[in-house]
């Protein structure tokens, strides 16, 4: 356990910042390495003062360090032990986390990243049963091209900001109930930059970068869905003043397709089917997206019966291989007969036994259904 600090410079602990001053100056005199150049344990004690006031001369550590002892100083001076947090700032970066500004922890200083950027990528069926390649046009900000970001006018260059020497931050110390606080904030001169431009660029007033209205080719994966988001990455808004750009957000829109729907990775249409091919049979040429199919549909098949091509479907995203193409029958009734086509029906109906409505329409009519 190291040694009490009050105790090293030989004060009390309500000592001022004065008295404290004078006993480091009485007691680095004694202990200096050059008036006790044979003495190792002399030089380990003088190292030892010397932390201890670099300690007690600071309003903000020294109060750390009479509320926590050696942990609320963990890291601080040169002779900074290990942080037993494990987080390498010791407790001051715990102490901001609960009271700095902006979530705990010191942003380094710097330009800050553009923003993210969203667009909306329209495509058709085909075009996601493969893939494609689509343009998609956003309004963003791009590196200024006069000061290639830097936000300096010609022959000029940010300088180091004097408030925060720069860092980027600056600390204050604040009186609370629970006795001093430090807060860490951006600083206020440089915005958390570091720099400061004195001389803007004339084509971005300082700024770092412009508004353009950008084109980018995206390369739309086979299978994707709607709904379903693609990012590139840095391709968002620049920075200011030579900032990470963003990221840009391809949100994409399948349009419907008039004859084919989707189910997953399948395909589905429907196959409209008389009576009679329903009955009798028929062969058909289905016109599939990707070229076309003989169908071939078995005398009585029935209404609802699903045929399957397999492999004809939309491309796996995330594997090998294609959904199936789903042909649906639906039968289709005729609503309106010729005197011809009904005399046919319904001879077909008395040599089947089937019970039907009279030819009389004005006897038919008259019945009432329980049913609308």
């Amino acid at each position: 356990m190291s040694a009490d600090f009050y105790q090293l410079l030989e004060v009390d602990r309500t000592a001022g910042a004065d008295e404290i001053k004078r006993a480091y100056r009485k007691r680095a005199r004694e202990l200096h390495p050059d008036a006790n150049p044979d003495d190792p344990e002399a030089e380990d004690l003088f190292k030892q003062v010397s932390h201890a006031y670099e300690v007690l001369s600071d309003p903000e550590t020294r109060s750390r360090y009479d509320r926590f002892g050696d942990v609320g100083i963990s890291g601080a001076g040169s002779g900074g032990g290990s942080d037993p947090f494990g987080g390498g700032g010791g407790f001051g970066d715990i102490f901001e986390a609960f009271f700095g500004g902006g979530g705990g922890g010191r942003r380094q200083a710097g330009p800050p990243r553009g923003q993210d950027l969203e667009v909306t990528a329209r495509v058709d069926l085909m075009a996601v049963m493969f893939g494609t390649q689509v343009t998609v046009e956003v309004n963003t900000a791009i590196v200024c091209t006069d000061c290639s970001g830097s936000g300096a006018g010609s022959g000029t260059q940010p300088v180091t900001c004097t408030d925060c020497g720069g860092a980027g931050q600056v600390r204050r110390v604040r009186q609370s109930m629970l006795g001093q606080m430090v807060t860490t904030g951006a600083c206020g001169r440089c915005g958390g930059m570091g720099t400061v431009v004195v001389t803007p660029c004339s084509m971005c007033s300082g700024e770092g970068r412009t508004s353009s209205r950008e084109s980018y080719t995206v390369d739309v994966p086979g299978g994707i869905n709607s709904g379903q988001t693609m990012r590139l990455t840095g391709r968002g808004a620049a920075g200011p003043r030579g900032g990470d750009a963003g990221d840009l957000y391809v949100h994409v829109a399948v349009a419907q397709h008039p004859r084919f729907a989707r189910e997953e990775d399948d395909l589905i249409c429907e196959l409209p089917l008389t009576v009679s091919q329903a009955t009798l049979g028929v062969h058909q040429v289905l016109e599939a997206l990707d070229g076309d199919l003989d169908l071939v549909v078995p005398a009585g098949t029935q209404h609802g019966h699903e045929f399957v091509a397999k492999g004809r479907g939309v491309t796996h995203l995330n594997g090998r291989g294609r959904g199936h193409l789903r042909v649906r029958v639906s039968v289709v009734v005729p609503s309106q007969l010729n005197e011809e086509q009904e005399s046919l029906y319904r001879r077909l109906a008395e040599i089947s036994g089937d019970d039907v409505a009279s030819a009389d329409k004005g006897i038919f009519s008259r019945i009432k259904s329980a049913f609308s």
